[in-house]
């Protein structure tokens, strides 16, 4: 095992994720919703308490674990989570439910991204969380960028995943997390930084004028 390997098995297996969202994270595997890595959901919990979070949007459930993670960081925080896959929504309120999390602060939206996020108010939410078709991952973005309020974040999972390292892969995945790392590396819209941590974690700030 390499160094980095080594370092990465160590940063994975040191995180301890509370029984509620590991119990969350058993029934969305079994239900096939790939949710967020332990490392990531930690890391998203930090944002949301740091930037005092109070609107959060999440385009994809992961069956409730990230929303979870997002609300064990921003206690006080309203969470909006849209997803196409109404067996997916349903594990989320069950998790959000059996969480003692109060029905008031979640609302959970059954549809497709492409159509429900141009309804969504722009300029909104303190955190965007991007975890849906990742070939469409840049169309999302580009709305998230568009409903976070100045100084907001939009938070990207997954940005690691596939072959984004190696210049010769060309799916389409691994094309459209390679651009969009490319495009917002050098946007002047945003602070970017990537997390190596997991699956990776891009983390878009906007710059208030």
């Amino acid at each position: 095992m390499s160094d980095h390997d080594a370092i990465a098995r160590f940063a994975r297996e040191t995180v301890v994720e509370p029984e509620h969202i590991a119990r969350a994270r058993q029934h969305a595997l079994e239900l096939g919703a790939a949710p967020i890595s332990a490392g990531v959901g930690a890391q998203c919990a930090v944002i949301a308490a740091a930037t005092g979070a109070r609107s959060i949007i999440e385009i994809g459930t992961g069956a409730g674990v990230s929303g979870l993670w997002l609300l064990r960081g921003a206690p006080k925080a309203v969470l909006t989570t849209i997803d196409h896959e109404p067996e997916h929504l349903a594990a989320a309120r069950q998790a959000f439910t059996q969480s003692r999390v109060p029905a008031a602060r979640v609302r959970l939206i059954t549809g497709r991204a492409a159509d429900v996020l141009p309804r969504m108010n722009e300029a909104s939410y303190d955190i965007v969380l991007v975890d849906a078709d990742a070939e469409n991952v840049i169309d999302y973005v580009e709305h998230g960028l568009r409903l976070a309020r100045a100084g907001g974040t939009v938070l990207v999972p997954r940005v690691l995943n596939g072959r984004v390292a190696d210049p010769v892969a060309r799916d389409a995945v691994t094309t459209a997390y390679r651009t969009l790392l490319q495009e917002t590396q050098a946007s002047p819209a945003v602070i970017p930084a990537l997390s190596t941590i997991g699956e990776g974690l891009l983390q878009l700030t906007t710059i208030a004028e």
